[in-house]
Parts: C-alpha cells; sequence; structure tokens
C-alpha cells in the first residue's frame, strides 16, 4: 500500500509586492487503491459564508411533495409483488418508488415530515431510523430473489448545492446488480490487493491510518473515520469503514446507530466551516466478497464563489473526473478532530 504524492510549486510575479516572486504549492495525490488522482490546490481558508436560510426556504413547502399534507396523496406505489402495501411506512418517515430512478429497484425515503431541517439539528436517531426504513426496503426485495438485489445503496444529497432539488430530507434508495464506476473500480481493485497481499486492503487501510494518526479521527464501535487520503470534495471527503462488513445488509442494529452518530459529528465539524450541504455514498461489496468492506463517504459541498453560485464542480472534475481539494486532508483531520473528541 502506498501514499504517493508528487509535490509542485507555480512561480508568479507578484503586481501587490512589486513583482516580487511568488511561489504557490500544489500536490497530486495518488489513491493508494484505485490509482485515482487528486489535486491539492486553490489554498484558501476554508470558512464560507452561511445564506439566508430563511429566505431560501420561504414557500418552498407549498409545492413539496414530501410534505405531510401531500406525501400520501401524489407519491406512486411499488407494484404488489414487490412491496404489497405499496410503500413503507414508519411514523413519519415514508419510502416510495423514486419516479426519476436511476435502475430497476429505486426509491425515496422522506427523513420526516419537518419540511427543512439545518444541518446540525439532524439528530443521530431521525438519521438512524432513516437508514433503518431504507434496509427494510433492501431486505423485502431480497425476500422476493429480485435479481437486482445484489449492491444495496443509500445516496443522500442534501441542500441544492449538493445536487437536491428539493428542501426537504430524503435519501435515494436503490438495489442494483450494476455497481456504480468508483465502486467497481474499488471492488475490483481490492479483489486484485487481496490476491496480491493475502489480506484485506480495507483492513489494511485502517491499521495504517490508525497508525500514522494524521488523517484518522477515530473509532464509534467497529466503525473507523478518517479524513480521505485523495478526496473528491473541495473540502475533503471523510471516510467511515465498518470492519468485518462486507455488505449492506450484513450492518448490525448498532452499525447504524455508530454510523449515524458520526455523521452528526460531521455536521457539526463541517458547520464551523460555514458549510451547510454534502453529498453522503453508501459503498458495499456482495454479500460474497470477501475482499470487500462496507463504507461510507460523506462529502460537503460548497461553491467556488457563492455570491456568483459558482459551484465546486468545474471542467476539471466534470470531464477529466479530476479532483480538487482546497487544503490538506491531514488539516482538515485537525478541524474536525474536536467533534471525535481528539485534541
Amino acid at each position: 500500500m502506498e501514499f504517493i504524492a508528487t509535490r509542485k510549486e507555480t512561480q508568479v510575479l507578484n503586481p501587490a509586492k512589486d513583482l516580487a516572486l511568488r511561489s504557490i504549492p500544489s500536490e497530486i495525490r495518488v489513491d493508494p487503491l484505485t490509482g485515482r488522482t487528486a489535486r491539492i490546490c486553490h489554498f484558501m481558508k476554508l470558512e464560507w459564508q452561511k445564506p439566508d436560510f430563511e429566505q431560501m426556504v420561504a414557500g418552498t413547502e407549498k409545492t413539496c411533495p414530501f410534505c405531510p399534507d401531500k406525501v400520501l396523496k401524489i407519491t406512486p406505489l411499488f407494484p404488489k409483488e414487490i412491496l404489497p402495501e405499496g410503500r413503507l411506512i414508519d411514523e413519519d418517515r415514508i419510502l416510495f418508488p423514486n419516479i426519476a430512478p436511476y435502475d430497476t429497484l429505486g426509491a425515496v425515503a422522506t427523513m420526516g415530515g419537518r419540511h427543512y431541517i439545518p444541518m446540525t439539528e439532524f439528530s443521530s436517531d431521525r438519521i438512524g431510523r432513516s437508514f433503518n426504513l431504507a434496509f427494510d426496503f433492501f431486505r423485502r426485495v431480497e425476500a422476493v430473489d429480485h435479481p437486482e438485489a445484489v449492491y444495496h445503496l443509500i445516496n443522500w444529497n442534501y441542500m441544492p448545492p449538493a445536487g437536491s432539488s428539493l428542501i426537504h430530507p430524503h435519501l435515494q434508495v436503490f438495489s442494483t446488480a450494476s455497481s456504480p464506476n468508483l465502486m467497481r473500480q474499488e471492488l475490483d481493485a481490492a479483489k486484485v490487493y487481496m490476491d496480491a497481499n493475502q489480506s484485506n486492503y480495507w483492513e489494511d487501510l485502517v491499521a495504517h491510518e490508525k497508525a500514522d494518526g494524521g488523517r484518522y479521527l477515530g473509532a464509534i464501535g467497529r466503525t473507523h473515520w478518517m479524513s480521505a487520503y485523495a478526496p473528491m470534495g473541495v473540502a475533503g471527503d471523510v471516510l467511515a469503514l465498518v470492519s468485518g462488513v462486507r455488505s449492506t445488509l450484513e450492518l448490525t442494529d448498532e452499525d447504524i446507530r455508530d454510523l449515524a452518530d458520526g455523521l452528526t459529528r460531521l455536521m457539526t465539524g463541517y458547520d464551523r466551516m460555514g458549510i451547510y450541504s454534502f453529498n453522503m455514498n453508501f459503498f458495499t461489496g456482495a454479500r460474497s466478497d470477501d475482499a470487500a468492506r462496507f463504507h461510507l463517504l460523506f462529502s460537503p459541498r460548497t461553491f467556488f464563489n457563492q455570491a456568483l453560485g459558482a459551484t465546486d464542480v468545474g471542467a476539471l472534475r466534470n470531464l477529466f473526473n479530476e479532483t480538487i481539494c482546497m487544503a490538506f486532508p491531514e488539516e482538515i483531520k485537525t478541524m474536525l478532530a474536536p467533534d471525535f473528541g481528539l485534541k
């Protein structure tokens, strides 16, 4: 396992200082598993101005399909052979078919009846129960032996900068036999690593990061939290890996509570930076894949220029799939450390 980084330097003449020579550092990091590269550059203080949330949210509940007065009237139902009751309901959390599905078995799960929840007001109980509703769906599709019940995934796009078209908190839930690009690359590379090293890449990664300490945030139960070495987000990514778990449905209730707990800590930490939006994805193996380990990625989303609405995804990321992070992951770990009980 290699942690490769190529340091680079740009030199410019600074007109603000009588054309004095200025050196600007950057770094290209290589993901130890897939070989994917990430650029650490555009260094700036990780501090953003939050918008006027009252103005952003005002009136959006009037047309929101997920609010309690509409959700059971206008959302679709699953066919009886998949889900006899059509929808899954747990108090004010409701799961129903996605009318813009990513795959054959696509669902949306609302996270309750409250239309807008600030990032720091999500409780671990709300997140955990929302995950459990999705897990109920996963078990149902496995019970009917559906051919797509191979990889069980949850995506969470929180607030518009993360790609959410609705303010109302909800999860994208789907089961698929077709693994998404990055997940497939990880699964393939982890098998190659296991064949070559006779050990599990993910367990080796945890051992390395724990010993190194530079990016490791800590463990909650058997879930290990660390700042990603080659992040995809401009403010870094956090990886949460559940030791010994290959696939989504191997997670226990305690694992789900631990994941929810860690997510609330990340929300608190990134809120201090002025970030109010994020993506979160599950990454999973199939049940029999011993090279895989279940993990999730939490990736904060923001703007390069908030006043202009300039997204944090430009041509480099969108067309080259080359990611940019504006601080070293080790520095980001230090900023998040207090939320995990580290000094």
